[in-house]
């Protein structure tokens, strides 16, 4: 063995962080040192990824570890770690602590942490080499991710038993997401979950995984929670947001809150759907694709979007709908005008969404505590 392949590895103690709280209440700058592909699978929202070893060396050194034990596959990684790479990781890891020198001012944890998995080996040695690089001996994160996940679970288990839920119900079209934003104390599941929760609901970029997700609404009820929220105001949804469920415990809650259903006419409804729907979506294909190519992408889109209700509209009413629709797109491209939206909104509200939401509120509707306008629901809210 090397003085090389020996060089690095960690001498004696290092600072540790259990506060997860505060990590995630001050949006502290997390280092995530695990490799690429646990990375993907999930992370919390602060996190950035530059990893101790590639996928390709993690999985050599866990084989090694199987078959000869830890001693032998802390030697392996040291070796498969070349000095060029172990250089290029010290710069990228003092850059990442340097970006963030703002957070130097909370001793605790200087300007930034960093974990791994479980909060072991592999974080003792980014320590290391990050006191070696910078003379600054950064903090880890005690349990590492798996510790962190834990108390965002159980976070997630615990607020929703702890802090009363209403939810804001209303027909598609409504606007309920505007009034949740317009109010302090909500949680916006769709816009955490990156879906409108409808066939229409994706948008121009991925949903996060289920772990991001989860890892995002117990971080946004921690918060809420730090506010002092007496209540949390939820969009009327589903198990189901597009690919993400909801935790069960939080859906529980959800399913025995009392409802406050918002009701506006149609014509607000039809404008609301259009500027959500196509407007607003139009604008977030453009801002990832450009306008040309965006403006194809929504045209997909829609179309796509239109094939996955055939079967509950019906082979004559998806025709309809399906050449309303393609009339639409074409005036849209020519003209940039919404006008032949207005029809096929109208249709798919009517004969699609309305005998849907219907039949399901029919079984809730014990829950309604009030009803009435936008300005009526917002009026209500802010007297608690």
């Amino acid at each position: 063995m090397s003085n090389l392949a020996l060089e690095g590895l960690p001498k004696g103690e290092h600072p540790q962080i259990d506060d997860y709280a505060s990590l995630f209440l001050n949006d502290v700058p997390m280092l995530d040192v695990r490799a690429p592909v646990e990375f993907e699978q999930g992370a919390f929202p602060n996190a950035v990824n530059i990893p101790l070893m590639t996928d390709e060396e993690r999985e050599a050194v866990g084989i090694c570890y199987k078959e000869q034990g830890q001693d032998a596959a802390i030697l392996l990684g040291a070796e498969l770690v070349t000095e060029e790479g172990r250089a290029q990781r010290k710069k990228a890891w003092a850059d990442f602590f340097a970006k963030h020198e703002k957070y130097k001012t909370a001793k605790k944890w200087g300007g930034g942490v960093l974990y791994c998995f479980r909060g072991g080996l592999r974080s003792q040695i980014s320590q290391q080499w990050i006191l070696d690089e910078t003379g600054i001996d950064q903090p880890r994160v005690k349990g590492g991710y798996k510790a962190m996940r834990r108390f965002l679970i159980d976070s997630i288990d615990r607020i929703a038993n702890e802090i009363p839920i209403v939810i804001l119900g209303g027909r598609t079209g409504s606007g309920k997401t505007r009034v949740l934003k317009r109010l302090d104390n909500s949680i916006d599941l769709e816009g955490l979950a990156n879906h409108r929760g409808s066939a229409f609901g994706p948008t121009a970029t991925p949903q996060p995984t289920q772990i991001n997700f989860e890892n995002a609404l117990a971080i946004a009820l921690l918060k809420q929670e730090a506010k002092g929220a007496e209540v949390l105001v939820v969009e009327d949804e589903g198990r189901n947001v597009g690919s993400i469920g909801v935790p069960q415990s939080f859906f529980d809650a959800m399913q025995k809150a009392p409802i406050v259903k918002l009701e506006v006419s149609q014509e607000e409804r039809n404008q609301v759907s259009i500027d959500e729907y196509i407007v607003d979506t139009q604008a977030h294909f453009d801002e990832v694709y450009g306008e040309e190519e965006g403006a194809i992408k929504l045209s997909e889109h829609l179309l796509n979007s239109l094939s996955k209700i055939q079967k509950r509209l019906g082979g004559v009413r998806y025709q309809e709908a399906k050449d309303q629709m393609e009339l639409a797109i074409e005036q849209r491209l020519s003209s940039g005008s919404l006008e032949g939206f207005v029809p096929v909104v109208k249709t798919l509200l009517i004969d699609y969404y309305d005998p849907m939401y219907d039949y399901q509120f029919s079984k809730k509707t014990e829950r309604v505590c009030f009803t009435g306008s936008v300005d009526d629901v917002l009026k209500y809210f802010s007297k608690g």
